[in-house]
């Protein structure tokens, strides 16, 4: 498939690497769909990349949402090939601290918006996607996932986080294999450390202290680097069943 002929729903499209994936797809001639409980983020997007692009709120937990989001994307846009997740949360929380358990309802937060949000979008997704007309590859679609370096690296206080972005890695492989008949394929990106806004509110020693511990290129990836691997994946058809880094080869340490 080419990026010029993706119809996409991407998750946590407001902001961030949903944002720059929205962008670069619709620059390049596709559609998107911004999937998004930011409602001014989302309207102001949608307004400024124009007819190519349309806002749905959505939790991604939420059934209903999800469901009201597709098909209204389908509405507007005739069908879906493409499916981008990027929505998620983060969560510092050490197993115990301070003689305190980590928070049950907290670490069952990030399971839930993480991975189990991330299914939803996809099955839901999914079932519309078998039924498109295949190209000449026999494609019919595909979903990529958004994971961290922490499923791999996970550091200190990122139990949750790594568990919930382990999970996206663990069933990239089975979701592929249960959607190859039909022509659609699953890829994940475990990105690495990448200049979100939350790295807007880091000193500049704190900066130069994470871009140090990348060992090339020495600083932090950017969302329109996240977007041009996304449209790697769309464009490759050989890529499936597959967890791809996007990190500067780095390797988290404990801290």
């Amino acid at each position: 498939m080419q990026i010029q002929d993706a119809i996409a729903i991407v998750t946590g499209g407001a902001s961030g690497l949903g944002e720059a994936t929205v962008r670069n797809i619709v620059k390049n001639g596709g559609k998107a769909a911004i999937l998004d409980l930011s409602e001014d983020r989302g309207k102001n997007l949608a307004e400024e990349l124009g007819e190519n692009a349309i806002y749905f709120k959505t939790n991604v937990t939420s059934e209903e949402d999800v469901q009201q989001a597709i098909d209204g994307t389908i509405a507007q846009f005739g069908s879906i090939n493409t499916v981008v997740n990027c929505a998620g949360i983060g969560l510092g929380e050490k197993t115990v601290s301070r003689n305190k358990a980590h928070g049950f309802d907290s670490f069952k937060k990030v399971i839930e918006i993480n991975l189990i949000g991330t299914f939803n979008v996809i099955r839901l997704a999914a079932e519309k996607l078998v039924t498109n007309q295949p190209n000449q590859e026999g494609e019919r679609g595909v979903i990529i996932n958004t994971a961290s370096v922490a499923a791999f690296d996970g550091q200190i206080g990122q139990a949750a986080y790594s568990a919930s972005k382990g999970g996206v890695v663990g069933m990239t492989l089975p979701i592929a294999r249960d959607l190859a008949k039909s022509g659609v394929r699953v890829v994940t990106i475990a990105p690495g450390l990448i200049e979100t806004p939350l790295f807007g509110t880091l000193s500049d020693q704190a900066r130069t202290a994470l871009e140090s511990q990348v060992p090339f290129p020495s600083r932090l990836g950017r969302p329109s680097e996240y977007a041009q691997l996304t449209q790697s994946i769309i464009e490759n058809v050989l890529l499936n069943g597959e967890t791809i880094r996007l990190d500067g080869a780095i390797r988290m340490a404990p801290r």
